[in-house]
């Protein structure tokens, strides 16, 4: 395989350039807005999205595969029940947000 040939590929669902566990603008939105354990509708009214698919793939999931934050009930993630929760890297990520703020 060329240099250039191995550039251009990117994990599908990943844009190119996007390295695994960046912070997006996105995703510090969604950890600043996280209050304690949240259902994915709470967090996108607490963001004004309105679009649950681009919620899912903008936001929750990049977050998730960040481990930033993390499911309330892993082994059923399409449970009715589910949450959400920042994980200590989240809680760590927002706290020199919120410093950097300041």
């Amino acid at each position: 395989m060329k240099s250039s040939e191995a550039r251009s590929l990117s994990p599908p669902g990943k844009p190119p350039g996007k390295s695994p566990g960046e912070v997006t603008g996105e995703i510090r939105r969604l950890i600043g807005a996280i209050v304690s354990e949240m259902t994915r509708q709470e967090m996108q009214n607490a963001l004004e999205l309105k679009h649950k698919d681009h919620f899912r793939k903008a936001y929750l999931l990049p977050a998730l595969e960040a481990n930033l934050i993390e499911m309330t009930i892993p082994g059923k993630p399409k449970s009715s029940k589910q949450r959400y929760r920042l994980t200590p890297l989240g809680k760590a990520i927002r706290a020199r947000s919120i410093g950097s703020d300041s």
